[in-house]
């Protein structure tokens, strides 16, 4: 009798074990979330090391205005601001967007470099957006893009130039920024994201792009560890069970959707990160394509050890270093400097 009551128990607790182990492969699949934060803990333990090292090379005499809130009710609409002290007139701008996959990241990761940037005699402005699964595209492309009108207004308290703006980006961020160049340079693909421009075409004066994604269905080739990464931040911001068919990954995709009015570029990548062939060269040489000027920062094949995804952060290696100089002579030839 015992006997059949121990094989009672196993068995009821193996049919209990197999439910629940059923039930959270089902919830993995049909929800972004379980995937997604492991994802975001990855990049975010990646940002923390990042953003040590960057403290080193932090510069004096630059001032900073954290936490502005750019648009009202939004929890997640802030923004900072870093300048040069004593600073009295408006600046050539930058408008960083921070990277992160879409679903993680923030206005502060790359704190210490936006100093250094600053430090060159700019106005800096790094901005916060929802991140998925919480939120879901188009959300942070309105939220951007009323950013950028909020910096219009307010240009005279944040020293801001409003007819010398640079709209840049890492990574996913240098996606969105690329976005909302071709939304603000071309009126159709405005209206087709339902949105009247923060920025007027002659107050972009050009974009700087690192490491960035510029042909969505792109992502979904990568297979193993990174494909799945890939596959799991799209599931997230864009959301759906079918998002790999979505309309929105073609309207996401400046590949196709930027005009021969697109801002003079500035576009980069290390040789050991895959988006640099895959996205970053095949997107210069489209807009080269179209007539639009474009400034490439690319690095030898060979070149060792190779530079990764983000490669521009890391201060400590001469390529980052270098990196940072050509944005530099970028924006003050594109502002007038």
């Amino acid at each position: 009798m015992t006997h059949r009551r121990t094989r009672a128990r196993f068995g009821t607790a193996a049919v209990v074990i197999g439910a629940v182990t059923a039930a959270a492969i089902s919830a993995w699949k049909l929800s972004p979330w379980p995937s997604a934060l492991v994802v975001r803990y990855v990049f975010e333990k990646d940002g923390a090391r990042v953003l040590k090292a960057l403290q080193a090379h932090a510069p004096g005499g630059v001032d900073r205005a954290t936490g502005i809130r750019y648009r009202p009710h939004d929890e997640h609409a802030l923004l900072d601001v870093y300048h040069p002290s004593g600073a009295s007139a408006g600046l050539p701008t930058v408008v960083w967007t921070h990277g992160g996959a879409w679903i993680s990241g923030g206005r502060a990761n790359a704190a210490p470099y936006f100093e250094l940037l600053a430090a060159a005699g700019f106005t800096v402005v790094s901005v916060d957006y929802s991140r998925g699964p919480a939120s879901r595209y188009p959300t942070a492309v309105h939220q951007l893009n009323d950013a950028h009108a909020y910096l219009v207004a307010h240009a005279d308290e944040l020293h801001i130039d409003p007819d010398r703006i640079v709209l840049a980006g890492d990574s996913a961020g240098a996606q969105l920024s690329s976005q909302l160049a071709t939304a603000i340079t071309d009126p159709s693909y405005a209206a087709e994201l339902g949105i009247r421009p923060g920025l007027a075409a002659h107050q972009l004066r050009g974009v700087i792009l690192h490491c960035g994604i510029y042909h969505m269905e792109g992502l979904l080739t990568a297979t193993g560890i990174v494909g799945w990464g890939n596959r799991t931040a799209l599931h997230a911001y864009v959301g759906g069970p079918r998002f790999a068919s979505s309309p929105s990954l073609a309207q996401m995709s400046m590949m196709h959707r930027a005009t021969a009015a697109f801002p003079p570029t500035f576009i980069s990548g290390g040789n050991g990160d895959p988006l640099t062939d895959g996205q970053a060269k095949p997107f210069a040489d489209r807009l080269e394509s179209l007539g639009v000027e474009v400034t490439r920062l690319f690095w030898p094949a060979d070149l060792t050890p190779p530079l990764p995804h983000e490669y521009q952060f890391d201060l400590d290696r001469p390529e980052g270093l270098a990196a940072l100089r050509a944005a530099i002579d970028f924006v003050w030839h594109q502002t007038g400097g």
